[in-house]
């Protein structure tokens, strides 16, 4: 009888009562052909991997990283809520030692849903991952959280929620925005004026392969996370890479994705996209599982597989290692590029706008942050929607020193309540969250 080298949690949640359209590839099908898969490999027989059952998160767990406007009953459904909790459930099976990995095999996805949520984008309300990595930074006093988004979309949305935390790495390997939804995550996009570094992105050209996705992982993402030394590291699992889904242009393999993982060693995985439902899903997934539990692999082939026709061109090769080489430069500056950044006590402002794809909003942020050298930052944003709300979020981060303390309070007590539909507090070294 197999037994797992390392024990390994599952949670499945298909969705079948949330769908954009019957039609549409995130649907429940994703999540379907993946469960007869494993079922017919007889993955549950092998001696420790165990099957979790997802929770609901709460209000307040989705208040730990979002401002969702008006309310949250009116962003989500319970199946986001039920979703997010079996990232939830896995996060507990984890840091509780039940077991030493975990993934979260759940829809709707969640990595485009960003710390302001009117509604959905990119097929996300909310973010089933920041979501997650809040909750164990409050619940189990991990600070240092690694975060890497090897779904094929850029994850702009977790991009935009740790945008501002030195102490959560976010890492996106994505095919190039100038090619694909949502346009962003390009290399000079590195995070804010007291982050600066903490946040990477990588873009990589249509037709990347196995090989390019390795070559990135073992000359970049691996010597980062070496040195930056996360307590736990958080792998965003989308599956889009793959040669066969319909929706992306890249050549990435089953036996890459479990290869990735192998060497990516994170803690816990939560599926994103990957809409090649019969083709790619069941495949990839289980090289998944498999090199998580430390099982061979070897045998986890598509039947179409052709590595001759997948193989990359040296001109996409060579795109790829001059990405890495900028990527590692700017990692290598992030504590000259912060100092850079202004005076602490000082302020800086940015202008962002913001088009809800899923249900047609069009959305105005400015946001307001103190500069500083001892945390991320208290900060605030004026977001206003063609939906009719103009709301005031005002974050104070985990880890927040007395005086952006302080500064968080300012915002939210200086507000005029007259120009708000809502003002929110989001004040994490507390965990609490106010309105008004």
């Amino acid at each position: 009888m197999l037994k797992a080298v390392n024990k390994t949690g599952l949670v499945f949640f298909p969705a079948f009562d949330w769908a954009i359209d019957p039609t549409h590839p995130e649907r429940e099908e994703r999540l379907l052909y993946t469960q007869d898969q494993v079922m017919e490999e007889g993955i549950f027989d092998i001696d420790g991997i165990i099957e979790y059952k997802p929770e609901l998160v709460t209000e307040q767990d989705i208040r730990r990283a979002h401002f969702c406007v008006p309310d949250e009953k009116t962003v989500t459904t319970e199946s986001h809520l039920i979703s997010a909790g079996g990232a939830k459930a896995i996060a507990n099976a984890v840091l509780n030692k039940e077991v030493k990995t975990g993934f979260a095999l759940v829809r709707p996805p969640g990595h485009h849903a960003m710390r302001v949520s009117h509604g959905g984008r990119g097929f996300c309300h909310i973010n089933m991952e920041a979501i997650m990595v809040e909750y164990i930074r409050s619940q189990f006093g991990k600070k240092r959280i690694a975060v890497v988004d090897t779904d094929c979309h850029h994850g702009d949305g977790s991009n935009d929620i740790f945008w501002h935390d030195p102490d959560v790495l976010f890492i996106s390997l994505h095919q190039d925005g100038r090619t694909m939804y949502p346009g962003s995550g390009f290399p000079n996009e590195l995070g804010g004026p007291n982050a600066k570094g903490s946040n990477l992105n990588i873009p990589l050209p249509p037709g990347t392969s196995t090989e390019g996705y390795l070559y990135v992982i073992n000359n970049c993402v691996l010597p980062i996370l070496e040195e930056f030394k996360p307590d736990l590291i958080v792998n965003s699992a989308g599956q889009d890479n793959h040669y066969t889904d319909p929706l992306t242009n890249m050549n990435f393999s089953a036996q890459g994705y479990a290869e990735l993982t192998r060497l990516l060693k994170p803690d816990i995985a939560v599926l994103e996209g990957g809409y090649s439902i019969e083709d790619a899903l069941p495949y990839v997934n289980l090289g998944i599982i498999l090199a998580m539990a430390g099982l061979d692999y070897s045998g986890v082939v598509e039947p179409d597989f052709n590595p001759g026709r997948l193989k990359q061109s040296v001109s996409i090769t060579d795109k790829i290692k001059k990405t890495t080489n900028i990527i590692n430069t700017f990692w290598n500056q992030r504590d000259k590029m912060r100092q850079k950044e202004g005076t602490p006590g000082d302020f800086q402002v940015r202008h962002r706008e913001i088009f809800y794809d899923t249900d047609n909003i069009f959305e105005r942020q400015k946001e307001k942050i103190r500069i500083c050298q001892d945390c991320g930052g208290s900060f605030q944003i004026d977001s206003k929607a063609t939906s009719g709300y103009n709301i005031l979020g005002v974050h104070i981060p985990i880890n927040a020193c007395q005086s952006c303390v302080e500064q968080g309070y300012k915002f939210f007590d200086q507000a005029d309540k007259n120009k708000f539909n809502k003002i929110f507090l989001q004040d994490r070294t507390k965990d609490i969250y106010e309105i008004k």
